[in-house]
């Protein structure tokens, strides 16, 4: 009787636990600077190559010191970047680029890095919790762009991403918290 008492308090256990998603680590990175892709877009179009200066991007907010995961690339940085290997050549870069190259040292430019992603763990947390089905879920969105300056002044803007990040990743492991130990209980000798 005690027996068949333990096994359903063992079983009752179980499927409450399996049904407490809640108790799955979720985590979240974001930037502080833009809201969503949209804004970090419209920030950097809004940029004049020839007319926009550090003073108005310093106003916008972009300022490597202070926007997290900014770049800044010294003049043999940008070429890396921009001419990639012989298949380009000079008459097919952007003016801006150009003009930045030709200045030598007064060139420098900012590759901005943003993003806001959130990454939850799904699905039945006993399955999760004993190693046998994990399933992540990825939202958001990834934004960068490419600044270059020459003497404070904005010559060239470009930018890229993804507007929005939808991802989900299943693992399943047959052998549940097994799965990974096979290879340590095999001795060498």
């Amino acid at each position: 009787m005690v027996h068949r008492t333990r096994l359903a308090w063992y079983l009752s256990a179980a499927s409450l636990l399996g049904g407490c998603s809640f108790l799955l680590p979720k985590s979240h990175t974001e930037s502080p600077t833009f809201q969503n892709f949209d804004a970090a877009r419209a920030a950097i179009e809004s940029l004049v190559p020839q007319k926009s200066n550090l003073t108005s991007l310093t106003a916008m907010g972009l300022d490597p010191i202070k926007q997290p995961n900014t770049l800044i690339l010294t003049p043999s940085d940008i070429v890396r970047r921009v001419v990639s290997g012989s298949v380009v050549s000079k008459e097919d870069l952007e003016p801006g680029i150009l003009t930045c190259l030709a200045a030598r040292d007064a060139c420098r430019g900012w590759e901005i890095n943003v993003s806001s992603i959130s990454k939850e763990r799904t699905g039945n947390f006993l399955a999760d919790f004993i190693n046998f089905s994990r399933r992540t879920e990825t939202r958001g969105w990834r934004f960068n762009a490419l600044i270059l300056l020459v003497d404070d002044v904005v010559v060239y803007r470009a930018w890229g991403g993804q507007p929005v990040v939808n991802e989900t990743e299943v693992q399943t492991n047959p052998l549940g918290p097994l799965q990974d130990s096979g290879p340590s209980l095999v001795t060498p000798r």
